[in-house]
């Protein structure tokens, strides 16, 4: 007799031969009705709308988000393409959103399409498809990515209105920033005979600071007998570091939300104090504060730790070797792994109150963190020993979130631009809240993000002169809420407001 875990494995199986297919939506016809409703049932599938499903897992409570924002990009994807086949592409202005690397799930991704019915299809989490019958990308106008359908970078600067520069600055400044010469825009302005757009992508080059290239629109469209009016579609002029000569849109969007948001940072956090001249009293004060931080920090990634758990690992007493009860103790040994990497943050907020740059310190140790951190779980076969390699090489998803984090190759490109930015920040305030935010918003890091992010704020912290502040487990609400409004809506106010409300609470 079949038993129900062999029943569920097999369903299992099904579900897995469809994603090694690469499948991330699975509809009705791609599974049998035993499989489906086993799978529903048992929580590994999700349904999205009739007749359409995504894998989910059996831990997610009802009504979370997280499995369908991991899944969005792909199931729009595969979606579309069972709507529409070939017919359809992404707007010119969700084209540029993704030219720019921001890859966070729209609240309503707009879609070009001749078969299309001007009609709006509802998916969870108040998102949804808006399918509009117009033109879309064909011939060289077509870029594909990850099976996106999308307007190549510079037809959709043509087409997208003036209003995409000032409701989505950030995402327009960076693609803008990518392009190295005008050679390509002025195939499509002058084949078209586009001398508005040329007008427009004039001004918004010289806003940026790629003068030459602003120059070269205008004067070539005025050899070809075009009357062209520059029109700087900006709401303010920011001129790019380096545009035009580095062709990542993650490093010039990261610079670009840094300058963007320090501004909302500064005069709403507490003012830098002197550094403490008893540097020893510091470090003590850090370790009286240290369980009760371990505590929060560890409680806020989910893990299930107690007081006298992290007592136990920090005092010694906790032995895997001699004690059935410690061995292979996942929650232990993430307890273990801080209390290990807490010894070398010490070490770094040590050299900072001597006087060492922090963001330079920052640099050198956070990868020495972040290895102490899952050295135990790897030691215990709890961990693959490629755990500690670095910065991660697979997609991540942060539970809960719409902000979808970056590339594994966009990490690569972004952290060492992050930090260039710390080290260059003058202002104690802004390192702080953007060192944590920033630094989440990229999550270079397999796991441990939240945890280095809180380890290096608090290093941030010692070099203004502020205590070793916890970010406590009933703060978790405000704190992910926070970080999502500055992740998704470019809003930092919230963030800073909440750790400066800690540091002086």
């Amino acid at each position: 007799m079949v038993v129900a875990t062999e029943k569920l494995a097999a369903s299992l199986e099904a579900l897995e031969t469809l994603q090694t297919d690469g499948m991330i939506a699975v509809r009705s016809a791609d599974l049998s009705r035993t499989h489906r409703e086993r799978l529903l049932k048992a929580g590994f599938l999700k349904e999205i709308m009739k007749g359409w499903y995504i894998s989910s897992r059996p831990e997610e409570t009802a009504g979370e988000s997280t499995a369908w924002y991991a899944s969005f990009w792909g199931f729009c994807t595969q979606y579309l393409t069972k709507r529409f086949g070939d017919q359809w592409s992404l707007s010119p202005e969700q084209s540029l959103i993704l030219h720019a690397g921001d890859t966070t799930v729209p609240r309503q991704l707009l879609v070009r399409a001749p078969g299309a019915r001007n009609k709006l299809t509802k998916f969870p989490h108040n998102t949804s498809i808006f399918e509009v019958r117009a033109a879309i990308a064909t011939g060289d106008q077509l870029k594909r990515k990850d099976g996106l359908r999308l307007f190549s970078l510079e037809d959709a600067l043509i087409i997208v209105s003036e209003s995409f520069f000032s409701q989505q600055a950030t995402d327009a400044r960076t693609v803008l920033a990518i392009i190295p010469d005008a050679s390509a825009l002025l195939a499509k302005l002058l084949e078209g005979g586009h001398t508005r757009a040329a007008g427009r992508l004039a001004g918004a080059f010289r806003s940026i600071g790629s003068k030459k290239i602003a120059n070269d629109i205008l004067s070539t469209m005025k050899s070809a007998s075009h009357d062209v009016r520059e029109n700087d579609p900006f709401e303010q002029k920011i001129e790019v570091a380096n545009a035009g000569g580095i062709i990542s849109p993650h490093v010039h969007r990261i610079r670009l939300k840094w300058e963007k948001m320090r501004g909302d940072i500064i005069g709403r956090f507490p003012l830098a104090k002197p550094a403490p001249n008893d540097i020893d009293a510091y470090l003590q004060a850090m370790d009286d504060i240290y369980v009760t931080d371990a505590y929060h920090s560890l409680s806020i990634e989910g893990y299930q730790v107690s007081r006298d758990l992290i007592e136990k690992v920090r005092t010694g007493a906790w032995n895997p070797d001699a004690n059935e009860e410690d061995r292979g103790l996942k929650d232990a040994l993430a307890a273990r792994g801080y209390w290990e990497a807490f010894q070398l943050v010490k070490k770094s907020v040590q050299k900072v109150l001597e006087g060492a740059d922090p963001g330079v310190v920052a640099e050198n140790s956070l990868g020495d963190w972040y290895r102490e951190l899952f050295a135990p779980s790897v030691s215990a076969g709890l961990a693959k020993p490629a755990r500690l390699a670095g910065y991660r090489n697979s997609a991540v998803f942060i539970r809960q979130s719409q902000h979808v984090p970056m590339s594994v190759e966009a990490v690569r490109d972004a952290m060492p631009a992050f930090f260039d930015l710390l080290k260059s920040e003058t202002d104690p305030a802004a390192r702080i809240v953007l060192g944590h935010f920033m630094f989440v918003y990229i999550h270079p890091f397999s796991d441990g993000n939240g945890r280095i992010a809180r380890f290096l704020m608090n290093v941030m912290m010692a070099a203004a002169g502020h205590p070793w502040t916890v970010i406590r487990i009933d703060h978790r609400d405000a704190y992910m809420a926070a970080l999502e409004a500055a992740s998704v809506e470019e809003n930092i106010a919230p963030f800073a407001d909440l750790l400066g409300g800690i540091l002086e609470g």
